[in-house]
């Protein structure tokens, strides 16, 4: 059974930074990318940042330039820094990997519990 386990967020004003983490844990084989999207009120789910084990990463427009993404393949968790945090980037922030749970099929997408993101002075 895989979990994602989701750590970070909360209350932060306008400017200021923060820093969200990520671990899979559980029996599976492999990783094969980790990442981030948002979901704000009222608003669809969106690509926040994701990269893969070989460390490509892609980056959501709304945050380039002010979001980092980084992984750490031998703990399974994958970093998001958030600097110049905005208030439209007040959402719920989830956790998303592809894990090969067998060494042959196809990745299985999992999903963490979300955490929330509040920008606001």
């Amino acid at each position: 059974q895989v979990q994602l386990v989701e750590s970070g967020g909360g209350l932060v004003q306008p400017g200021g930074s923060l820093s969200l983490s990520c671990a899979a844990s559980g029996r599976f084989f492999s990783i094969d990318a980790m990442g981030w999207y948002r979901q704000a009120p009222g608003k669809e789910r969106e690509l926040v940042a994701t990269i893969t084990t070989e460390y490509s990463a892609n980056i959501g427009d709304p945050v380039k330039g002010r979001f980092t993404i980084s992984i750490d393949n031998t703990q399974n968790t994958v970093y998001l820094q958030m600097n110049s945090l905005k208030p439209g980037d007040t959402a719920v922030y989830y956790c998303n990997a592809d894990i090969m749970v067998r060494e042959m099929g196809s990745p299985i997408d999992y999903w963490g519990q979300g955490t929330q993101v509040t920008v606001s002075s």
